[in-house]
């Protein structure tokens, strides 16, 4: 088998589990959005596992474009394979990039959806603890930190 047919159904996994990872990160939205979380273990651990196989592909193609030629400091892989003439490949490697692409918007999303779920949780235990009148002062990243303060009215 060539390099150039190695690459080629490299590409065909990565699409077919990056296509698998989106409906992954949707029903993960779905789940996000429901009362019932229990199911976010098992898909984040399906979603870990495709990751895995799409970083060990990314190594693989890497080796086998640098046994055709590609020098690693030269640029985008994507300009190398269409400078080559590789023309079905070049269609795999875009097709690739934008399902990767669609996959980390939808990743992006879901965390806004957490952070926002961690939000409330906190001001809720907040309020459980007594906590809410308590000072919050807001970090450079959005975060918030409690600042407590005591006044003593009379020392004996």
């Amino acid at each position: 088998m060539t390099a150039h047919d190695q690459l080629k159904t490299l590409l065909e996994e990565d699409i077919r589990q990056l296509d698998e990872l989106a409906a992954l990160l949707l029903q993960e939205k779905g789940v996000l959005s429901s009362p019932n979380i229990q199911p976010l273990q098992d898909i984040t651990a399906l979603k870990n596992g495709l990751l895995e196989g799409v970083r060990e592909r990314a190594k693989k193609k890497i080796h086998l474009l640098v046994s055709i030629g590609y020098n690693p400091k030269a640029g985008e892989p994507s300009r190398f394979i269409r400078a080559g003439g590789m023309d079905s490949l070049h269609q795999l490697w875009k097709e690739a990039e934008t399902q990767l692409r669609n996959c980390q918007a939808i990743n992006q999303n879901n965390g806004r959806v957490l952070g926002h779920l961690q939000q409330r949780l906190s001001r809720l235990t907040d309020i459980f603890r007594g906590a809410s009148g308590q000072q919050k002062l807001y970090g450079a990243k959005g975060q918030q930190t409690s600042v407590s303060s005591t006044n003593i009215l009379a020392s004996a």
